[in-house]
């Protein structure tokens, strides 16, 4: 368990990031450690203090949240990173996947909403995959333009079969659970199933849970949610 979540709060407006400061001030178990622009010094911060979870502010005029997000993830893949905008829509939300966002929120959202995030992200979850499972017309518009741009790459290349092990755990990631949580499903310690989860990614030759949601939502190993 983590007891004491800290969060990097960057965004272009200093208004913003006070408000969710003081929203999350009054959280016992999340520690505000800073607040910055979007700009990619924020990356030295970071990797000389690393943050649980960054919560990074996105404007549709720049191009420079999505790319740090990219950034950080390269540099500290144990970071999380929660994509706040102001305009939720598909197409951006297909670059935060591709960038290796844990989620991917509004502005509008309330504390409570936050902190929830925060949580999970902190704990190691992917809201994000969410979106997919339970947005059908989202999941479709993204996996399309996924086939498009990974043609080439995983979907081509695709030739290990998973075990019935690997594709039940593969149903568990996509639903959100978390490692631990799985083990306790399947009787089964946690190193298995990451050792599982490591064998389920290069199968489908991707480095991240999201790319292989993605993948076997493709590969029909996983049924989108027709609610």
């Amino acid at each position: 368990m983590v007891d004491n979540i800290k969060v990097l709060i960057v965004d272009q407006q200093p208004l913003f990031r006070q408000g969710i400061r003081y929203s999350l001030t009054r959280t016992r178990d999340i520690e505000v450690m800073g607040e910055a622009s979007v700009d990619e010094e924020v990356l030295s911060h970071i990797e000389t203090s690393p943050p649980d979870v960054v919560l990074l502010g996105i404007d549709p005029a720049l191009s420079d949240g999505l790319k740090l997000c990219s950034i950080i993830k390269q540099h500290l893949p144990t970071v999380a990173v929660i994509i706040f905008t102001s305009y939720p829509e598909d197409d951006q939300l297909f670059q935060a996947i591709k960038a290796q966002a844990s989620a991917y929120i509004s502005k509008a959202v309330t504390t409570e909403e936050l902190t929830h995030t925060i949580r999970q992200c902190a704990h190691g979850a992917h809201p994000i995959n969410e979106i997919l499972v339970n947005r059908p017309k989202v999941a479709e518009h993204i996996l399309q333009q996924f086939q498009e741009l990974a043609r080439e790459k995983e979907i081509a290349t695709f030739t290990s079969p998973l075990t019935p092990r690997e594709t039940e755990i593969l149903k568990y990631m996509a639903q959100g659970y978390l490692n631990k949580q799985i083990a306790d499903a399947l009787t089964v310690t946690e190193q298995t199933v990451k050792n599982h989860i490591t064998s389920i990614l290069r199968k489908l030759n991707v480095n991240a849970r999201t790319q292989a949601v993605i993948v076997a939502l493709k590969k029909g190993l996983v049924s989108i949610s027709q609610d």
